[in-house]
């Protein structure tokens, strides 16, 4: 009886606990969902068509679709070839954002995507693997008045893949291809109030640049930017994640070190997963608001690349931790052949974003994808990282299995053991089982909450509440992790009570050799971890 109310009483308090990470986890879909606005916003922009004549182009002046000394228009094609204007000396402009608009930090980030109207004709028709080249210049100023400051200028290309549906005969001319849109430019900071780019689609037959490209009617830009509201949230329930991740890691720690015995593997591979989710957490972007940062995308994907493989990293080491008759355990040596991969893996995905952002940084219209080589090499590095994926994934499977055949095989022999070694065995298998339990609810709420985001128009509307459910995505999932990791580190710290020798061996009656398999995994004699406490303590009471 009085067992079965200490059983009662542990459950309780586990669900007690679960209870108020389930609360805070709501509470972090709901910021999303109801608080903050969607995460981005898509501006679309209509180039204007400027006429250049003057030599040296670039270095002469910009030319400014609206506002102060605006450039001379023309309205088509055929009104340049009815004035004798050439090619080359008309520029497409545009101009972020839109009148009356002002950008700003808040925004974090701009993505530009180009769409080309390109018409039918048929004595220009698209040729096969045919190319444009793109001289593009970017230039920024703070107020409407003062001088255009160049930013980037770049000569760059771009595959086009366009498709015509009707029949290429001379009663279709005049129709427009279906073109795919080309990646244009992405800046990783938003510092300046106005942004211009001019972009000039050079002519040279001898060298046959943009020769046989259709004919271009208009340039299209998409402008994609983080909301301001959204970045606000977002940078919110980092402020406030950061030092709880922080206090409970430096809880855990110092629980660790309080005990005579050194820490075992899993221990520090818990510590090394809240280190590198404080690393996340840190706030750094507040000071993007004042700074401009242009490499705060690429610093962010190495923060989460960093947080990912040590997720994974201790999925591996958790699982190999609780083969309970393993003796290769508390070494990470004997891991490499699982955690090789994961290492493998982060690195190509690593050499790949240098690759991209990293010459982002100084040229923000280059794209790895617009040349064959470059095609060619992003390709190898996301294949090799997807083969190290899979091998990670079935090692992970392997020692899942491994696991629960050790524990069906223990369970049947628990009624047979000692009281001590029973309650060993009892407690392994209630983490194990718990944390398994919770690690695959968390999987499974990405996956949901990924394909619904993806599915559904970004917003549900229920009377009169409006529910984002791209920001409930973005904030519900950063916060489960968070959640995740915070009760890993509560769960797994060792007791802060001594258990001395005359109370975990002397009273319940374990031989040597009984103690020393105590001391294997990091339920120690010097004191229980909080699930193992939570669930079995005062059996030993």
């Amino acid at each position: 009886m009085a067992g079965a109310i200490i059983e009662n009483m542990s459950t309780k308090k586990l669900c007690i606990v679960g209870g108020i990470l389930l609360i805070f986890q709501v509470i972090a879909f709901l910021v999303g969902g109801l608080i903050a606005p969607s995460p981005t916003t898509a501006v679309p922009y209509v180039s204007v068509k400027c006429i250049d004549v003057r030599k040296n182009h670039h270095k002469t002046k910009w030319l400014i679709p609206w506002g102060p000394n605006q450039c001379e228009k023309i309205r088509d094609l055929d009104e340049a070839m009815s004035r004798q204007i050439e090619a080359n000396d008309i520029v497409f402009a545009v101009h972020i954002p839109l009148p009356t608009k002002e950008m700003s930090p808040w925004f974090q980030f701009i993505l530009v995507i180009l769409q080309l109207d390109i018409a039918f004709k048929k004595n220009n028709e698209i040729k096969e693997n045919a190319e444009i080249t793109l001289d593009v210049s970017l230039a920024y100023r703070d107020d409407l008045f003062s001088e255009w400051k160049e930013m980037a200028h770049a000569v760059e290309t771009r595959k086009l893949k366009c498709t015509f549906a009707s029949p290429k005969t001379k009663e279709h001319e005049g129709r427009h291809y279906d073109c795919d849109v080309l990646p244009f430019m992405e800046i990783g900071t938003v510092a300046h109030k106005f942004y211009l780019i001019n972009i000039r689609l050079p002519v040279n037959e001898r060298k046959l640049i943009n020769v046989g490209i259709g004919e271009i009617r208009d340039v299209r830009l998409v402008g994609i930017h983080q909301n301001g509201g959204f970045t606000k949230v977002w940078f919110a329930m980092k402020t406030f994640l950061t030092p709880s991740i922080f206090i409970i890691m430096v809880w855990y720690w110092r629980r660790i070190t309080m005990m005579t015995r050194a820490p075992v593997l899993l221990e520090k591979v818990i510590f090394a997963l809240g280190i590198s989710m404080t690393f996340i957490n840190i706030p750094v972007e507040w000071f993007s608001i004042g700074f401009d940062w242009t490499w705060m995308l690429l610093f962010g994907d190495i923060r989460q690349g960093i947080f990912y493989a040590m997720l994974l990293s201790f999925w591996i080491i958790f699982c190999g931790e609780h083969m309970m008759d393993q003796n290769e355990r508390n070494r990470l040596s004997g891991y490499w052949k699982q955690v090789g991969p994961i290492a493998v893996g982060a690195f190509c995905l690593f050499i790949f974003d240098m690759c991209e952002r990293g010459v982002q940084l100084k040229n923000p219209f280059y794209s790895i994808w617009t040349t064959d080589v470059g095609t060619e090499l992003a390709m190898a590095f996301i294949i090799v990282a997807g083969i190290c994926l899979c091998l990670y994934f079935l090692f992970l499977c392997f020692m899942v299995f491994q696991v629960f055949r050790n524990i069906s095989g223990k369970q049947s022999s628990l009624p047979a053991m000692s009281k001590a070694r029973r309650l060993h065995y009892e407690g392994l298998i209630f983490r194990f089982k718990f944390l398994m339990l919770i690690t695959l609810a968390c999987a499974a709420m990405t996956i949901i909450f990924f394909i619904v985001s993806q599915v559904t128009e970004g917003h549900w509307k229920w009377g009169d509440f409006e529910v984002q459910v791209n920001s409930a995505f973005f904030t519900g999932i950063y916060g489960m992790w968070n959640l995740y990791v915070f009760a890993l580190m509560f769960l797994y710290a060792p007791s802060h009570k001594n258990y001395g020798e005359d109370q975990s061996n002397g009273d319940l009656g374990v031989s040597s050799g009984e103690a020393l398999q105590l001391t294997t995994t990091i339920t120690h004699v010097d004191g229980p971890t909080e699930v193992y406490k939570l669930s079995r303590k005062e059996a030993q009471e």
